[in-house]
């Protein structure tokens, strides 16, 4: 497209030339005119570009074509809408033909649950991204439990080919900046310029570049280690060596679970004790299937784990090619010495734990976002040692330096780092969704989607979506499901996975009204069950009686009760640890081992209880005998006989209901009817003195049962 582009413009600047000049339009581009204005072309493009390389508008421009652009692409294409995907390399997901080293990936592809519904095996999917279509599930690709990730280069070329979406290949984005100007939906618009000069005006960015720069430390010798993305995979190339690495993440213990069978040993080093995933909750820290050198370790096979900031130390190398650990104040005392003269601590402390030589040092700190395409202007980095890995953005996955520029996937995980899954494809595919979302009712008026329920249906609804939702139980504490009470609590609009932290501003991001109060419901780890110095498997960890619900320690709901939308002050300044203010009402669905919240009394019973309590209402289905009975005794119906029975849907006709009729007087006894006028003479549609239909009808409650529901 932008060749053809470029064709056009060069050929109506030739013909315009050669006008100008009282030559043919059609005058060939050679001999001694045609060098003139070839030269002359030549100067006007490069003079004056903007006029030769007219900005082409997109609505939505979307930088990157892994997981989070492409999540991102289908939701605005299955919305009809105007954007593009610039991926630099010929395939999206190149992230992935080169990263992890040694190709295995850490997300799981769990392909039997015992279950079908599909919303549900999206909990036990960390791969798939969301669509219509059934076959772009990740299970379809790959049977391995942990994939190899050129598995997910082929399920991204899938994904983007099948559905059909608008990727600008071989297309590497080299600047981004701003440009004012008031008809634009964010009093701006941003301009793209790629590698060719071309620039791309757009009215909405949405980055979703990843994290690509690998983090570095800078300290005397640190020229000598070599880094995650180049060391060599090959075991063979360490056979009978002493190795350093140098951090403690997947990439550090990926690196050495790799090796860690042919090396003498593998000393690791970083500033903070390691993090298991199982301690922490956390996804992103040491999993299970990289932490043999734990093992070897605590196992004494001459492996181990060592403590100490990396800016404090140097690195000598020696005569012999090896590698020694000093201290930094060291080499900067000795800076003119050769390197056999700089001191060593065991020098002075024979005890000391990396007194021996390496032959190895291997980087393996990580990744952060690449700011060097953005300009200044748009206020990416704050300088501070988190925004230097992420950008700035707030709970909304926007850019807090400028309106209209969302940061998406990996590079968004400054919203809930070490907290939940918004780093990783399980967790991000539903932030994106919300930010689409978002975006939808901004600038189309579309509003959240949403659906309309009487209130008896309430607990139901609840228990739903506890039970299936993947986005409630993967981005826990980050996204909830909202109700809307409506006007005297008749109904309720239900709403899925809203950032939570921007609550204070439901009614302008979702286009919904919160005026009669509100249930968020969230799913939470116990308080103080998560941590790097946690035991979580200490022997009364589960709880099982549902009065003792609030102290549940594994994934469990959360049902906040609100009267009022809070403001953004009692969200800024909720109490610590919380994630949303303190509300009106709370109620722990206990923990389940099998996370199956649908027993009637451990989980159904007390949930709408509370429900009942929050509304002060009756919540419960009834047959219509009952709501008749209720009728005659108290001022203030059940909902569900006032939606059912007090709507004229009938009532069946048993025995013990019309003696019941009889002796309140509101019905003719049929026997005393009979011997005055002859009980055969009555007619369907008849009625009794109070007006109510004797012919028998349908129950109004579906359920087989003569007794109230639960």
């Amino acid at each position: 497209m932008v060749t053809r582009n470029w064709c056009l413009r060069l050929h109506r600047a030739w013909r315009t030339l050669n006008t100008w000049m009282g030559l043919s339009a059609a005058a060939p581009p050679w001999g001694a005119p045609g060098l003139l204005l070839t030269i002359a072309l030549h100067l006007a493009i490069y003079l004056h570009p903007a006029q030769a390389w007219a900005p082409v508008h997109r609505d939505y421009c979307i930088l990157g074509a892994g997981p989070a652009g492409l999540q991102m692409a289908y939701f605005l294409q299955r919305a009809g809408r105007d954007y593009m995907v610039f991926e630099r390399a010929p395939v999206p997901g190149s992230f992935f033909t080169r990263y992890p080293r040694h190709r295995k990936l850490i997300s799981i592809n769990k392909r039997y649950t015992g279950k079908t519904n599909a919303e549900f095996n999206l909990r036990h999917d960390w791969n798939s991204l969301l669509s219509h279509d059934p076959r772009l599930l990740f299970r379809h690709y790959s049977d391995a439990y942990y994939p190899d990730a050129s598995d997910m280069v082929r399920y991204l070329s899938d994904f983007a080919e099948r559905l059909g979406l608008h990727v600008l290949y071989n297309t590497t984005i080299a600047h981004v900046t701003v440009n004012k100007d008031r008809g634009a939906w964010n009093g701006h618009y941003f301009i793209l310029t790629d590698h060719r000069g071309q620039a791309y005006q757009c009215s909405v960015l949405l980055v979703a570049t990843g994290l690509s720069v690998p983090n570095r430390v800078d300290f005397p010798g640190s020229e000598y280690v070599d880094g995650y993305e180049s060391v060599s995979v090959d075991p063979k190339d360490f056979e009978g060596q002493n190795v350093l690495i140098l951090g403690r993440g997947n990439s550090a213990f990926e690196t050495a679970e790799n090796i860690f069978s042919v090396t003498n040993f593998i000393h690791m080093l970083s500033r903070s004790r390691v993090r298991l995933s199982w301690a922490t909750h956390y996804v992103g820290d040491l999993r299970a299937i990289n932490n043999g050198l734990l093992d070897t370790y605590q196992l004494k096979s001459l492996d181990g784990l060592l403590e100490s900031d990396l800016t404090d130390l140097a690195i000598v190398k020696d005569h012999k090619g090896k590698f020694h650990i000093t201290l930094k104040l060291f080499v900067e005392e000795f800076f003119n010495q050769s390197s056999d003269a700089i001191p060593l601590p065991q020098d002075n402390n024979d005890n000391f734990a990396m007194r021996v030589a390496y032959d190895r040092v291997i980087r393996c700190l990580g990744w952060k976002f690449d700011f060097s395409i953005f300009s200044k202007s748009l206020r990416l980095s704050s300088g501070s040692e988190l925004s230097e890995k992420y950008p700035l953005v707030r709970a909304s996955y926007e850019s807090k330096g400028s309106r209209g520029l969302f940061i998406l996937g990996t590079a968004s995980h400054s919203v809930d780092y070490r907290k939940s899954a918004g780093g990783f494809i399980h967790g991000f595919r539903y932030t994106v969704r919300a930010v689409h979302r978002l975006l939808e009712q901004r600038h189309h008026g579309a509003a959240w989607p949403s659906t309309e329920h009487p209130i008896t249906h309430l607990a139901s609804a609840i228990i739903r979506r506890i039970n299936e939702a993947s986005g409630l139980y993967q981005m826990f504490s980050v996204l909830a499901d909202v109700v809307l009470l409506k006007e005297n609590a008749t109904t309720f609009e239900y709403l899925e996975e809203f950032p939570m932290q921007m609550l204070a501003q439901l009614e302008t991001i979702t286009g919904r009204r919160a005026r009669h109060g509100l249930f968020v419901i969230n799913m939470e780890y116990g308080r103080n069950y998560s941590g790097p110095d946690k035991d979580v498997f200490f022997s009364d960890r589960s709880v099982g009686h549902m009065e003792d619900a609030w102290l549940s320690n594994f994934l469990h709901p959360v049902i906040y009760y609100y009267r009022h939308l809070p403001t953004e002050q009692e969200v800024r300044f909720r109490p610590a640890g919380w994630p949303l203010p303190r509300p009106s009402a709370l109620h722990h669905v206990v923990e389940d081992f099998l996370t199956d919240w649908t027993a009637p009394v451990g989980h159904i019973l007390p949930l709408r209880r509370f429900l009942e309590n929050c509304l002060d209402t009756d919540l419960r289905s009834f047959y219509a005998e009952s709501c008749f009975l209720f009728a005659l005794t108290h001022q203030k119906l059940p909902p569900f006989c006032q939606q059912g029975y007090l709507r004229t849907q009938g009532l069946v006709g048993t025995e013990s209901l019309r003696q019941h009729g009889v002796e309140s007087g509101l019905l003719w006894d049929s026997a005393t009817m009979g011997q005055h006028q002859g009980a055969s003479n009555q007619q369907p549609g008849d009625h009794g003195p109070g007006g109510r239909s004797l012919a028998p009808g349908p129950p109004v409650s579906p359920f087989n049962s003569n007794k109230e529901e639960l």
